[in-house]
């Protein structure tokens, strides 16, 4: 394996677990602002529960509740998106031997 083909195919060195987005809202933004859920999500045109699950990381940030974050509150909704990716991805990490699959190796000419 040549050294630019580790960088990309190897994750980082050990790492704690990304936050879930979730927690931006609530901790970022929404505390800070002293905006219930129930209120914010009025705001924002979503049910409560719908929210709740999102802040309490039992449901992924998708890309429209993070536009509609950013509309109301003016956070990156890109950023949302990126730690929503990370978390994830990170979680995927933590099962990666339950996935049995093989490398492809092309075959030489």
């Amino acid at each position: 394996m040549t050294s630019i083909s580790k960088t990309i195919t190897e994750p980082p060195g050990p790492m704690r677990t990304p936050s879930h987005p979730g927690d931006l809202v609530r901790y970022g933004i929404l505390e800070p602002l002293d905006v219930s859920v129930t209120k914010a999500a009025e705001m924002l045109a979503v049910r409560r529960a719908t929210l709740s699950d999102v802040i309490n990381g039992k449901a992924a940030m998708s890309a429209e509740m993070a536009f509609r974050l950013h509309k109301v509150f003016g956070v990156n909704a890109e950023l949302l998106l990126r730690m929503q990716n990370q978390f994830d991805l990170a979680r995927v990490r933590e099962n990666a031997k339950t996935i049995k699959v093989k490398r492809y190796h092309r075959k030489a000419a």
